[in-house]
């Protein structure tokens, strides 16, 4: 399954028994699935139904759904109020009588009256509903196809930055047990400075270079992040719903690229090289999760 971009637009029009149907699909970033569906007033019961079909296409995303029927026959079918005229002559007569008025009712000025005339709605036939369920999944494969465009695009994009990623974590792999023994060679040539001359305990000085060594070693962070990146690489040859993961792996990649960092600070210049990678990495990683909040 292809991976998907959470952006797209898609439009399908149809026509049926003298009538336009216009669906208007939307797509764009959203943390779940937020459906927006705009029915005409007399398509409203089809609603429950229609939301069924976009579920099973979409997984992700903020959808704007706009349906729009529009009658293409010349003259609607429409009847005249007859109680709401009976009401207003009834009333207009009574009123000339209570106040001793002269006059006879504008019969035009009763037709403009709001609600003289009611246009005949006709009930949707089963024709209608299931040329709108037709409709409606035709415009969210259109809608899909477009994101899975732009998909290929991004993942495309996120791999070449993995890559760079497991470059630069190759590269730290192999100067961290160096960083290491010249990080203990130079804090036990500090620790005799510092000590002037005087004979130390060899086990407790041991043991105390050994703590601050292992407080500069990256090797385990190092490791991890080879594996989150290599996880990065399996999820997007895989496809299909990975944005949320993909968002938690780059968070624990970020996390363990700041703790490298901070263990290289201030180590001198065994541990410059490691850092910086490290920001180049970090760097990388960023823009990994800019793009990466696109993807369903």
């Amino acid at each position: 399954m292809s991976v998907r971009s959470m952006t797209g637009y898609a439009t399908v029009r149809r026509n049926l028994d003298g009538a336009e149907l216009t669906i208007r699909i939307r797509s764009v970033n959203h943390r779940g699935l937020d459906v927006h569906l705009h029915l005409p007033p007399d398509l409203e019961r089809f609603d429950p139904s229609l939301r069924t079909i976009i579920r099973r296409y979409v997984a992700r995303g903020h959808l704007q759904i706009q349906v729009r029927v529009v009658n293409l026959r010349r003259s609607a079918p429409v009847v005249l109020n007859l109680t709401l005229l009976d009401a207003y002559l009834t009333a207009f007569r009574r009123a000339a009588a209570v106040h001793g008025l002269h006059g006879e009712p504008d019969l035009n000025a009763a037709l403009r009256l709001p609600g003289m005339f009611e246009i005949i709605e006709e009930e949707p036939s089963v024709e209608m509903e299931a040329c709108l369920a037709e409709a409606l999944e035709q415009a969210l494969e259109a809608l899909n196809q477009q994101r899975e465009r732009e998909g290929r695009e991004i993942a495309a994009e996120l791999r070449a930055r993995n890559a760079l990623i497991q470059e630069h974590v190759e590269r730290m792999e192999q100067l961290a047990g160096p960083v290491v023994s010249a990080w203990h060679s130079r804090l036990k040539e500090r620790a005799q400075e510092l000590l002037g001359g005087m004979a130390p305990d060899p086990q407790r000085l041991a043991q105390e270079l050994a703590f601050l060594a292992e407080r500069s070693d990256v090797s385990e962070e190092i490791a991890r992040l080879k594996i989150h990146s290599a996880q990065v690489q399996e999820l997007l040859e895989r496809g299909g719903e990975v944005g949320k993961k993909l968002d938690f792996l780059l968070q624990e990649m970020q996390r363990e690229a700041n703790t490298i960092l901070a263990k290289t600070a201030n180590t001198g210049e065994a541990g410059l090289a490691i850092t910086d990678l490290a920001l180049a990495a970090k760097a990388e990683i960023e823009k990994l999760r800019e793009q990466a909040l696109n993807l369903e």
